[in-house]
């Protein structure tokens, strides 16, 4: 099996993510994340957050969750960030919708309770958190999308998706650049295999500070 894209529901998200986030000062891309969580009907949706971190991203992850009818989970490194979390959730979603969270300083731990991930989504800012998820992420046999904000903090690190992504096929990876750098990549399906004819999909992005267009390909 693989992920299939559902044009009609990665819009009906990026209008909702829109509204919910229009009275945030940083728009964070939310709208494109929320449009491609959803939209790739995926089924199990994680993140990892981090107190003082952006909330508008994991506002369209929990968008997305409920077009997709998908489970939404947060990894979180202690007990204040989990509140902090909720509380910046709660203000701009229904309380009978929010996201589930786990409370670990060690997300390798917390990745093998979580089997057949869909979208995952870190920030590179918290560095040895997001490369401790992304290194013990098992992902689901349709295969799956992994998002890295703040992706342009990682490069001096050496470290990179297809590096963390090592044992899985990674199909082709994309770096974004809004709000600190978006890099994107499109685990493939196991025994999918490769095929040169493969048609690509393309995703527009605006960004609504700027006014300017980025189109892309996955």
């Amino acid at each position: 099996m693989k992920l299939v894209w559902s044009p009609e529901t990665a819009s009906k998200a990026y209008i909702d993510t829109v509204k919910s986030c229009e009275n945030l000062e940083t728009p964070d891309a939310a709208e494109l994340i929320a449009a491609m969580a959803a939209g790739w009907n995926a089924k199990l949706i994680v993140e990892t957050w981090s107190e003082g971190d952006a909330i508008a991203s994991s506002i369209g992850l929990n968008v997305a969750s409920q077009h997709a009818n998908a489970k939404h989970i947060c990894i979180v490194q202690n007990s204040r960030s989990e509140s902090a979390y909720l509380q910046a959730i709660q203000e701009s979603s229904s309380p009978l919708n929010l996201p589930e969270t786990i409370v670990t300083e060690e997300p390798e731990k917390a990745m093998e309770t979580l089997q057949g991930i869909d979208f995952l989504v870190v920030d590179w800012r918290n560095k040895e958190f997001a490369a401790a998820t992304l290194k013990n992420a098992a992902f689901g046999s349709r295969g799956a999308v992994v998002v890295c904000r703040n992706g342009y903090s990682k490069s001096s690190s050496g470290f990179g998706l297809r590096r963390a992504l090592r044992d899985r096929e990674v199909v082709r990876t994309v770096t974004l650049p809004v709000t600190g750098g978006i890099e994107i990549a499109h685990v493939a399906a196991k025994n999918s295999g490769k095929t040169e004819n493969s048609k690509r999909r393309w995703i527009t992005h605006v960004d609504h500070r700027s006014g300017e267009e980025h189109v892309f390909s996955i």
